[in-house]
């Protein structure tokens, strides 16, 4: 399990750090009105379905049972991952995306499609207009590229290469703060600067002039639009801090917000990374990190301390400094009990002041975040749902080329190695509503 001090766009004083650092006060003021915005906005309408997965077009649910199908059996699943392992580090011309027209058009109209928004702005505001449609908050934007650890690392690098992954990283992460609207947010990931960035990240040491001008002119145009950062959770190798010490890390940041007066916010995150990660930094059974994710929640959305995430210090307040926390899970179970509690506090009247989000990622857990937006009321064992606190949900998209997304989906792929058992509910998912569908169509034609 991960965890984020996220970005947050907003003026706390004279001495505080904005986004990444920036000292434009007409931004900073600005980023002041748009927060206004944000909170004071109202949620998208939603309409009451006696099936949360009726939501999605015809063609999604056929496209999602396919990839699920395979995502879902361990005896697919191995070749689709060396597939696309030959694809994302092609060899030949043969495997090269970017260079066999054919194969570029059955992978971005297959899996390319059900996990990504889009080659350039048009399909992507086209994904995005798509997401809300739904009933969807907002989303998530992020860019492709990507280097992991252990990628290229040992090659002879020159300053002008260093230069140039720098310089591509700047020019689509502008691209994908242009494409994202008021209230949405654009996910930082600090790798597709290159190797170099990726060493100074595993070295926890400052960024290169050219790289902190980048990510300051990246925020400074965030403010303008009115666009939120945060930045993305990456491997522990260059994001140090998380899984089982997550407890312990959140509450020094807690802690730190508190000292320095201002809102932090949280993007709580499980651990995706089984096949990489140091062993004894993940919790020994899946019931431990559950508790963890469950327990740090409950903490979170309280604003009290508890026996999973406790106080740095004796002297520590017992009540939480202010936060915004994004839930971002695709464990059913972990998110209807973040809603009981919320829907709980919405009964008792109680005047919560935490900012909450729930988000997935595109082409997964589609019942979850679907579920969300009925406020759970068609599923078993519900909680019930009220107006006030209809819960606002987000989905995570990542766009670039097909090539560039290759190593994105070849994670992908990856983490559902140690996660059949949930791909396996959201396939059960997707075929009963399909057998619904087929079922009402032929009750139509008699």
């Amino acid at each position: 399990m991960k965890t984020a001090r996220a970005v947050r766009v907003g003026t706390t004083g004279a001495n505080s750090r904005f986004v990444s650092g920036t000292s434009n006060t007409r931004s900073s003021v600005a980023a002041s009105n748009i927060l206004q915005q944000f909170t004071q906005s109202p949620p998208p309408p939603r309409k009451s379905l006696a099936a949360p997965l009726a939501k999605l077009p015809f063609s999604s649910v056929l496209r999602s049972l396919l990839v699920l199908s395979v995502s879902s059996s361990p005896i697919l699943l191995k070749p689709c991952i060396y597939t696309l392992s030959h694809l994302a580090h092609p060899r030949s011309a043969f495997w090269d995306v970017s260079k066999n027209p054919l194969l570029n058009f059955l992978v971005k109209h297959t899996i390319y499609k059900q996990f990504n928004a889009g080659e350039n702005k048009v399909e992507v505001q086209d994904s995005i207009r798509n997401i809300k449609q739904l009933g969807c908050r907002g989303v998530l934007l992020g860019y492709a590229r990507e280097v992991l650890v252990g990628e290229n690392q040992d090659a002879a690098r020159d300053e002008k290469a260093a230069m140039a992954e720098i310089q591509m990283w700047f020019d689509g992460t502008m691209r994908t703060v242009d494409m994202a609207q008021q209230g949405d947010f654009v996910a930082l990931k600090f790798t597709g600067m290159g190797t170099d960035a990726l060493r100074l990240l595993q070295k926890e040491a400052d960024p290169t002039e050219f790289m902190d001008s980048s990510i300051l002119k990246v925020c400074d145009l965030a403010i303008s639009r009115g666009v939120r950062l945060l930045v993305d959770a990456e491997e522990q190798a260059v994001q140090p801090g998380y899984l089982r010490s997550t407890p312990a890390t959140l509450a020094r940041h807690l802690e730190t917000a508190r000292q320095e007066g201002y809102t932090l916010g949280v993007k709580l995150v499980r651990g995706a990374y089984m096949k990489t990660e140091p062993r004894h930094l993940i919790w020994a059974k899946k019931e431990d990190t559950d508790r963890c994710y469950d327990e740090v929640v409950e903490a979170l959305l309280t604003r009290k301390y508890n026996s999973m995430l406790q106080a740095p210090t004796k002297d520590t307040p017992a009540e939480l400094p202010s936060l915004d926390v994004i839930i971002a899970t695709h464990n059913r179970d972990s998110v209807r009990k973040a809603h009981a509690i919320r829907m709980e506090q919405a009964v008792r009247g109680e005047d919560y002041d935490v900012d909450l989000s729930y988000a997935q990622l595109q082409g997964m857990a589609d019942e979850v975040s679907c579920e969300l937006l009925e406020g759970f009321e068609n599923a078993e064992n519900s909680v019930g749902a009220s107006p006030v606190a209809a819960p606002n949900v987000f989905k995570l998209l990542t766009w670039g080329s097909v090539q560039e997304c290759m190593g994105f989906l070849l994670r992908r792929a990856i983490e559902n190695t140690e996660a059949v058992g949930r791909t396996k509910d959201s396939q059960v998912a997707m075929f009963a509503e399909l057998k619904r569908r087929c079922r009402n169509a032929f009750a139509r034609s008699n």
